[in-house]
């Protein structure tokens, strides 16, 4: 039986020995994954190590995760981590005698697959693994690759053009983003000292306590954002651009309240509840295994037309602001989209259209429907790079939108058609 009470030989030697470096790596790894690790978890998770000894695996395991997750969401990235960090099988003997091995990619292909997406690319060589020589000076290394040149190259350059690495930049800027959209009043109220209007019951109440009334209590009209609706077109023509308008969706999803997301290709799918997961991997997986249309062609009457009848009610109300993701390519000839446009125009207070065929500056809307379809919109932007998405969230965060002269061109010439 191992004796659990703290020996000092047996002790690590967290400040010389290899055991608080590979933490430390371990630690670099985990934020490379995504999880928010700081500088003093990895202090607590040395100190916490140095309390509970190193007696058993599933107590060096439980000391970790108790500094390192605290979102429930953060525990399968964490659990493979650390399965993987430190696969060792003679893993006690070898922590004893702090001699960890560095990180390496597991051999087997089946438990690759397993693994998250985002903890394959945080272990891959030079990204957490632990130095080879400790005695050699530190190496001072410039982060060049964000500069302000790339940065502003970056945010100029069509999702389509980019690079890999330059795709994961993107996703990331996605990631941050936020989308200040401004406050409507509603028709509920709220306590306020200095509220316009008496609240009568609020009053009442007061005064039945024994001191007796001694002010008005007042009300004033409650703010909220309105709710937020993205369809997003998914079909072959669209399908460069869907893993970033998945991201975009997922950000904004998790900014903020009362965003309801729907995919539609040959068919419409709610993907609203996928998208609130926090883990990004996690929420486009369980997307990805709703949507069965990917890629395919193109019904954007019949989608619209089951969102009319089926979720207009539900999620459209209260100023809500309609955002429609598509090159308008309708594999119907626009059959039936004119007046399904019109009806959802009428749903929404305001309606974007978002299309990436429009960052073409000859671009004419000359298929059906394309011309069906501009009528009945309010605001026409292109969305095929960083700059785009930007200028979308500063349109949504204004409290009027700005005038699209080519929007009210196109407008006046389809209706004299």
């Amino acid at each position: 039986m191992v004796d659990a009470s703290p020996d000092p030989a047996a002790a690590p030697d967290t400040g010389g020995g290899k055991l608080a470096t590979n933490i430390v790596h371990f630690a670099r790894t985990l934020r490379t994954a995504g999880l928010r690790v700081g500088p003093g978890q990895v202090l607590r998770a040395v100190e916490a190590v140095e309390a509970a000894g190193l007696t058993k695996r599933d107590d060096f395991y439980w000391t970790l995760h108790s500094v390192f997750v605290n979102r429930r969401d953060q525990r399968e990235i964490f659990d493979q981590a650390f399965h993987v960090y430190w696969r060792n099988p003679r893993l006690l003997e070898k922590m004893m005698e702090m001699l960890l091995p560095q990180v390496g990619m597991p051999a087997d292909a089946d438990e690759r697959k397993q693994l998250s997406r985002r903890l394959q690319e945080a272990l891959q060589p030079g990204r957490g693994e632990a130095p080879v020589d400790e005695d050699e000076p530190p190496e001072v290394e410039v982060e060049a690759t964000f500069t302000v040149s790339d940065r502003e190259i970056l945010q100029h350059k069509d999702f389509e053009q980019m690079s890999q690495a330059e795709i994961d930049d993107a996703l990331r800027a996605i990631a941050r983003l936020r989308l200040p959209v401004p406050e409507r009043r509603t028709r509920r109220y709220r306590a306020s000292r200095r509220g316009p209007r008496v609240d009568f019951r609020a009053s009442l109440r007061r005064a039945l306590r024994p001191e007796g009334l001694t002010e008005l209590r007042r009300r004033e009209q409650r703010l909220r954002p309105p709710p937020l609706v993205i369809l997003c077109d998914i079909s072959g023509s669209m399908a460069r651009y869907t893993r970033m308008f998945l991201h975009f969706m997922h950000a904004i999803t998790n900014d903020r309240d009362r965003v309801y997301c729907f995919t539609f290709g040959t068919r419409l799918t709610n993907v609203t509840r996928a998208l609130r997961y926090r883990d990004v991997d996690i929420a486009l997986a369980k997307a990805s295994a709703q949507v069965e249309d990917w890629s395919g062609g193109t019904r954007i009457g019949q989608a619209l037309h089951e969102f009319n009848n089926k979720w207009s009610r539900r999620v459209l109300g209260q100023g809500a602001v309609v955002v429609l993701i598509t090159d308008g390519l309708d594999r119907e000839g626009g059959g039936g989209l004119a007046e399904e446009m019109e009806r959802l125009h009428k749903s929404c207070a305001r309606l974007v259209w978002l299309n990436p065929l429009l960052r073409y500056g000859a671009y004419e809307p000359k298929s059906q429907g394309n011309k069906a379809m501009l009528p009945h919109v309010d605001e026409f932007r292109p969305v095929h790079n960083l700059e785009s998405l930007a200028g979308l969230i500063a349109a949504l965060g204004a409290v009027t939108p700005g005038a699209d002269r080519r929007l009210a061109t196109w407008q006046t010439e389809l209706r004299k058609e």
